[in-house]
């Protein structure tokens, strides 16, 4: 069986709308929750490919949160032998900074939906080409953000964050929004203590209501663009064909 490695920081950001995707694919998926784990350490040789999830932590926070050290040098193997790999939110921002890039504050933050434009590099782009040539709403939640690392072709822009996603190489990408977001993660998310803090702190509670029904609007476009972009990265996650030795004649 397929195997997939995902890392995860806490309990309420698991894989979303990707995780039946690729349990219908046929894939194992191995959870490593740091937030339960701190110190594991993952083989990500043993895996066909690596998914880094999002997370409240900030990639400058490593010496609260010491296995961020052990992510991005994970990730640095995964990219370096070839493995497809997925970052998302946090995610995104350790592949940038585990491959040279740079991770700082957004000049604001961005939580909700927000309208995504694409660049010139995402019309060929395996995964991005579904997002065609207009914009699309997508869902937002970070305070952070990336300098692509060196090499990367960026893919995508918000009117209030420059760097939205990039791909590293043939196989790696980074996405600062939400593409695995159903409407139950939102919920759970807006409906959080922590969450309704934050969204507090930067607009009024009344931004909930505004981004549950932004959900109801968009997520019907969402979930199928989701679908298409999410299937063309399993797609990558093929078993490598095994070397046949063959007997001397």
């Amino acid at each position: 069986m397929r195997k997939i490695l995902v890392f995860q920081h806490v309990a309420s950001e698991p894989l979303g709308h990707l995780d039946p995707l690729l349990r219908k694919s046929g894939f194992r998926i191995r959870y490593v929750n740091f937030g339960r784990e701190p110190h594991a350490e993952p083989d990500v040789r043993r895996y066909d490919g690596l998914v880094v999830l999002g997370g409240p932590m900030n990639v400058d926070q490593a010496d609260r949160h010491p296995h961020l050290r052990t992510e991005m040098a994970a990730i640095r193997e995964a990219v370096t032998a070839g493995r497809p790999m997925l970052g998302i939110c946090l995610g995104a921002q350790l592949l940038a900074e585990a491959m040279g890039g740079r991770v700082t504050p957004n000049h604001v933050p961005e939580i909700g939906w927000y309208r995504l434009h694409t660049l010139q590099g995402a019309h060929d782009d395996r995964l991005f080409r579904h997002f065609e040539r207009h914009p699309h709403y997508v869902f937002q939640w970070h305070a952070y953000t990336f300098a692509p690392p060196p090499g990367a072709v960026a893919l995508a822009w918000t009117r209030n964050c420059r760097n939205q996603a990039y791909r590293l190489g043939d196989a790696a990408w980074g996405l600062q929004f939400h593409l695995e977001a159903d409407a139950a993660l939102i919920g759970r998310w807006i409906a959080s203590e922590g969450g309704r803090a934050e969204i507090g702190h930067h607009w009024s509670l009344r931004r909930i209501a505004h981004i549950r029904a932004a959900t109801r609007r968009h997520l019907p476009v969402a979930q199928p663009l989701s679908d298409r972009v999410f299937r063309e990265f399993i797609g990558l996650l093929a078993p490598r064909a095994r070397a046949v030795v063959l007997p001397s004649r």
